[in-house]
């Protein structure tokens, strides 16, 4: 049998919870937790909010109960549904066929949306975008727990965001399938990443993946070097070349590559087409057959993997933990493996880059994976005692 929930000697009766931004694996595990923690340990009422911030600007809330959210643990997506452009403090409202965008600032409409249900406090889960997003009404009174998730990872004030790990699980998984086309066919393939201006994924991925050479936002390549080492590559090494490239990768003196612009959108940029280009330009200097894929979307998809599911449940029980210790406008995390909360506040206007002293950089470099920076070192000459070692 359940446990009774524990009686209530708190002042939270009602609660809401909402997933904005991009779709990632682990949503779901979180929803559930928060929703389960509530009912079962804490007799508290949950509400869904639907589509992110939208559903409050249109009042689309709904009651949660404990059975709603069985069963969807292993299930990618959100359940919720979710909007990446529904910023309260900068609503387009409407599209102008001469100036563009209408922009509106709709905080009253959430904030009167979650007086109207009677939401003691909002768990919102989401990325730095979403976190954005809350400040209006963290500044209008309304008690906001932040959840923080990305699957790029670059969130100031945790070390790790659920989603991430699997994405970095897919990727590997595509660059482990690229490598045996590669080697058949004596190739160079250019795998392209998400992450934006954050090489979180595709640092990870290439490093698991055993990729030749990565190439971050965080450290600008020279093609000149990036040739060089595919020479080196087809005439003396294994005859095939792995590279994985995030896509605000960028070259030495260049720009990062825009895909498309979203006039409609808080954050309009959308960046993409770097490996196409990297590929192109390699197989035009060095006549090597270059081939590029970009994973895109797929990163976002699928069922979360078991190290996500357990982070999300740690995530969305620490929600609820944080919110009844009586804290207000407070963001979960994670540091030294050890999870606690910091103000939502730290998080907004900032991403979390990859550090160029960053252990695993240094790791890839010393066994030979390139940077394009031209800091990739030569192989050691061999000793007389190499030359003369004997495999048992």
């Amino acid at each position: 049998m359940l446990a009774a929930p524990t009686t209530m000697s708190h002042s939270i009766k009602r609660i809401g919870v909402l997933t904005g931004g991009g779709d990632c694996p682990g949503l779901n595990a979180v929803i559930r937790a928060v929703t389960k923690t509530a009912i079962w340990k804490h007799g508290i009422e949950v509400f869904g909010i639907e589509d992110g911030f939208q559903g409050l600007i249109e009042d689309r809330v709904r009651p949660l109960s404990a059975r709603d959210v069985s069963g969807i643990l292993t299930r990618g997506g959100t359940v919720l549904g979710s909007n990446n452009r529904a910023n309260p403090r900068r609503y387009c409202v409407r599209v102008d066929p001469t100036t563009g965008p209408v922009w509106e600032n709709v905080t009253d409409r959430c904030v009167e949306t979650a007086h109207r249900h009677q939401l003691d406090a909002i768990i919102v889960i989401g990325g730095d975008g979403t976190m954005a997003s809350a400040a209006p009404l963290v500044e209008s009174g309304v008690n906001i727990i932040g959840v923080p998730k990305t699957i790029d990872n670059d969130i100031v004030g945790t070390e790790i965001t659920f989603g991430f790990l699997t994405a970095v699980n897919t990727a590997t998984e595509a660059l482990d399938k690229l490598q045996s086309t590669a080697d058949s066919h004596h190739r160079v393939m250019v795998c392209e990443v998400m992450g934006r201006n954050a090489g979180w994924i595709a640092l990870t991925s290439g490093v698991a993946s055993g990729s030749d050479i990565i190439l971050l936002p965080e450290i600008p390549f020279d093609l000149d070097h990036i040739c060089e080492n595919i020479d080196f590559r087809m005439n003396k090494g294994p005859g095939f070349a792995i590279i994985v490239a995030a896509e605000g990768a960028r070259p030495h003196e260049g720009k990062q590559m825009v895909d498309r612009v979203d006039p409609t959108s808080p954050d309009p940029i959308r960046l993409g087409g770097i490996g196409r280009w990297v590929a192109d330009e390699i197989a035009k200097r060095t006549g090597v057959e270059t081939r590029s894929s970009a994973l895109g979307h797929i990163q976002r998809g699928g069922g979360p993997i078991p190290a996500d599911r357990i982070l999300a449940t740690h995530f969305g029980y620490h929600a609820i933990k944080t919110l009844l210790e009586g804290k207000r406008s407070r963001m979960v995390m994670r540091q030294g493996n050890v999870f606690g909360d910091v103000d939502i506040m730290h998080a907004v206007g900032k991403q979390r880059l990859v550090p160029l002293s960053n252990p695993l950089i240094e790791a890839a470099r010393a066994i030979g994976t390139g940077f394009g920076d031209g800091r990739t070192p030569e192989p050691a000459p061999a000793t007389s005692e190499d030359n003369h070692s004997v495999v048992v």
